[in-house]
């Protein structure tokens, strides 16, 4: 009866991680502790996901738009909710081996990525501690994770470092 409820507990931790990211969320996360108040803004404004991920765009040019995540369909439920984002996107990267990510869905983070805005700075890090800290011991779901102001720019662990550091300086553009 024990072994049954173990796998029972591993097979429900799997599955609320699956919900954690859209289908990945481990991560190797970076956040700048000395960013300006006013990082994730534009002209003065909570910047919105998909502005962050057209702004991102022009420097990361193998990035492209897959959804725009609504409450409806929000795998996460999130969306809108209390300290948690108030608008997502997610993309696919051609950078990433078609091969690597047969069978996932098309919002999910191993494709290529996501974009979390957020009302304020400490609600994105606080969603990043959150994926970290759920993530910690399965690497195999890996990401990197760049919070700058209120955006989180989450991107999958298919990609090299050097090209997710491409995502990590478009990301410090964000402010």
């Amino acid at each position: 009866m024990h072994r049954t409820f173990t796998t029972t507990s591993a097979v429900a931790l799997l599955l609320s991680l699956t919900a954690c990211g859209g289908g990945n969320s481990p991560s190797n996360s970076t956040t700048d502790a000395h960013e300006p108040a006013r990082s994730g803004t534009l002209a003065g404004k909570p910047l919105t996901a998909r502005a962050a991920f057209q702004k991102m765009s022009t420097t990361v040019p193998t990035a492209n738009l897959t959804g725009t995540v609504t409450a409806e369909n929000d795998p996460n439920h999130l969306l809108g909710r209390p300290n948690e984002y108030t608008s997502k996107v997610t993309f696919s990267d051609s950078w990433v081996p078609a091969v690597q990510v047969t069978g996932a869905d098309p919002g999910d983070v191993e494709r290529g990525g996501a974009i979390e805005a957020f009302a304020n700075p400490a609600d994105a890090k606080a969603r990043a501690a959150y994926i970290r800290g759920v993530t910690k011991s399965l690497p195999a779901l890996a990401e990197y994770d760049y919070v700058h102001g209120s955006v989180l720019v989450r991107v999958s662990h298919y990609l090299t470092p050097k090209q997710a550091v491409q995502y990590e300086s478009a990301a410090r553009t964000l402010g």
